[in-house]
């Protein structure tokens, strides 16, 4: 299996999704390195980019899953760093 490391970029418009987005990124923790989230109160949204090294499908259907939601918005942008790991392994060394 291949992974690869890529940053997930999220704006979160509609404040009632927040829960949703942290279930999904629940499910997926096993190949997140990291995330930032920033409140940007003066515009009434939420920031949150997060480092992750999976397979390039999870890392699209995670990106998916979070930019199908209302009032959300999700796009990945990947690095040329790919790892090829043992069935079993993780991602990240």
């Amino acid at each position: 299996m291949e992974t690869r490391v890529a940053v997930i970029s999220i704006i979160i418009e509609n404040p009632e999704m927040v829960e949703r987005i942290n279930a999904l990124l629940h499910e997926y923790s096993a190949y997140i390195i990291g995330r930032m989230g920033i409140p940007y109160r003066a515009k009434g949204i939420s920031i949150i980019s997060v480092a992750i090294d999976a397979p390039q499908e999870a890392i699209s259907a995670l990106s998916g899953r979070i930019g199908r939601l209302q009032g959300v918005s999700a796009k990945a942008a990947y690095s040329n760093v790919v790892t090829h790991v043992e069935s079993g392994e993780r991602g990240r060394a």
